[in-house]
C-alpha cells in the first residue's frame, strides 16, 4: 500500500521539477521572461502548499485513500491542460490544478508511516519514501529531456498525464487502510472550523516557528536548483545541451533515491538531531554561495552532486517535527510542516525569478545573483532554527 501511495508522490516530484527541462521551450513558445518562468514554477508550490491545510484535515476526516483519490484527478486534468495550453494563462491554470491534485501525495505517505509503523522506524521509512519519490526526479532528467528535445514540451506533459492516471488506478486497486478505514473517528467528527483552529493552535507554540522557517528554506533551495535553475544555469553559463543538462539532473535524481535513507539510518536521536539539522543547513547555504562563484563547469557539476547528497538530511527535519509534538498533534504538525515546505518552494522560485530579472536589468549574470540569494535565505533560516526555542518534548 505504501508503494502505491508513493507512485503518486513520485509523480508530484516529477511535476515540481519539470520546469528545468521545459523552460527553454516555454520561453520560446510564450516569450516568458526569467521572472515569469519563476512565477510559473512557483505556482505549483503555492497551490500545493495552500491545499495542504485542507488535505491534512480531509485525511483525518475521510481517510488517506478517499482524499488522494478525490484530489489526483485534478493533477491529471492539469497535465492534460498544460499539454494543450494555447497561452501562458492556460498553462498557469494547469499548474494550479496539478499543485492541488498532487498536494496530498507525500502527506499521505508520511501520515501512513506515522500511523502504521513503529515510531523508532519513522526516520528510516520516511527516508526510504523520500528516496523512492526520487524516481519522479529521475524521469525529469535524461528521459524527459530526450522526449522534449525530440517531440517538444507538450508531449512531456501528455506523458505525465497518462502516468498520473495509471497511478490513480493503482491506488484505487491497492490502497485500503488497515483497521476499519470507513468508520468514524473522534477527529472525523470534528467540524472543519475546529480542525482549522487545531492547526492554528500549533502556531501559538514557540518551537513551531523555528521548524517552519527552516522548513520553508532547505527543500525550497534544492527544488529551486533542481527544478528550475539547473537547466538554464548549465545551458546559459556553460553552454550545455538540453540532454547534457538532463544527464546532470538524472545523476542528482539517482542520488536522491539513496541520500534520505542514508540520513534516516544516521539519525542521531532527539537530543542531537536539532544540532545536526542546524549545522547541515548552514553547510548547504555555504555550498550555494560557492556554486554562485564557480567559473568551471566540471567543478560546478561536482558541487551540485555534493548538494544532492547533502539534501538527504531533510528527512531529519521531518523526524524532528514528529518528535516535537504529542501523538494527538502529529498529523496536523506534519500537515503544517509540509504546507510550509511547499509554500517555501513557491516563494523562493518566484523570488529568484525576480532576482534573475533584476540582475539581467543591471547587466549582471542572473545565475550568480540567484544562487547568492538562495544562500543568504538558507543561512538566515538556519540561524533562526538554531536560536529559536526547541520543543519541550526534546528536553526530556
Amino acid at each position: 500500500m505504501l508503494l502505491a501511495l508513493l507512485s503518486g508522490f513520485a509523480l508530484s516530484q516529477a511535476y515540481r521539477t519539470v520546469t528545468a527541462i521545459v523552460a527553454q521551450g516555454l520561453q520560446q513558445d510564450f516569450g516568458l521572461s526569467a521572472q515569469a518562468l519563476g512565477a510559473f514554477a512557483g505556482l505549483f508550490g503555492l497551490s500545493f502548499g495552500v491545499a495542504q491545510l485542507l488535505m491534512g484535515i480531509a485525511m483525518d476526516r475521510y481517510g488517506l485513500r478517499r482524499t488522494v483519490l478525490a484530489a489526483a484527478p485534478l493533477a491529471i486534468a492539469g497535465a492534460a491542460l498544460s499539454a494543450l495550453a494555447p497561452s501562458h494563462g492556460w498553462l498557469m491554470l494547469g499548474q494550479v490544478l496539478i499543485g492541488v491534485g498532487c498536494s496530498p501525495a507525500f502527506l499521505a505517505c508520511t501520515v501512513f508511516i506515522s500511523r502504521h509503523f513503529p515510531g523508532e522506524r519513522f526516520a528510516f521509512y520516511s527516508g526510504l519514501s523520500l528516496g523512492l519519490g526520487g524516481l519522479g526526479l529521475m524521469f525529469t532528467g535524461t528521459p524527459l529531456a530526450w522526449v522534449v528535445q525530440h517531440w517538444g514540451w507538450r508531449t512531456g506533459f501528455g506523458i505525465l498525464a497518462v502516468m498520473s492516471a495509471l497511478s490513480w488506478l493503482i491506488i484505487l486497486a491497492l490502497v485500503h487502510e488497515p483497521g476499519a478505514p470507513d468508520s468514524p473517528t473522534e477527529r472525523a467528527r470534528e467540524g472543519w472550523g475546529e480542525s482549522l483552529r487545531g492547526l492554528a493552535m500549533l502556531l501559538t507554540l514557540p518551537h513551531t516557528w523555528g521548524i517552519l522557517v527552516l522548513g520553508m528554506s532547505c527543500y525550497a533551495a534544492f527544488l529551486s536548483l533542481r527544478g528550475l535553475w539547473l537547466g538554464p544555469l548549465l545551458m546559459g553559463r556553460f553552454q550545455f545541451t538540453l540532454v547534457d543538462s538532463g544527464n546532470v539532473a538524472l545523476v542528482l535524481s539517482v542520488i536522491s533515491l539513496f541520500a534520505p535513507g542514508v540520513f534516516g539510518r544516521m539519525d542521531p536521536g532527539p537530543l542531537r538531531r536539532r544540532a545536526w539539522v542546524a549545522n547541515l543547513s548552514l553547510l548547504m547555504a555555504a555550498l550555494f554561495a560557492v556554486l554562485a562563484l564557480l567559473p568551471h563547469a566540471g567543478a560546478s557539476v561536482a558541487l551540485m552532486i555534493a548538494m544532492g547528497l547533502l539534501w538527504g538530511f531533510g528527512v531529519l527535519q521531518y523526524t524532528d517535527v514528529r518528535a516535537s509534538y504529542p501523538a494527538s498533534q502529529t498529523g496536523r504538525a506534519l500537515s503544517l510542516y509540509t504546507m510550509a515546505m511547499f509554500l517555501g518552494v513557491a516563494l523562493m522560485q518566484a523570488a529568484t525569478g525576480a532576482v534573475a530579472a533584476w540582475a539581467t536589468g543591471q547587466g549582471q549574470e542572473p545565475y550568480r545573483a540567484v544562487l547568492l540569494a538562495i544562500a543568504a535565505w538558507v543561512a538566515l533560516a538556519s540561524l533562526a532554527f538554531r536560536f529559536l526555542p526547541a520543543s519541550p518534548l526534546l528536553r526530556r
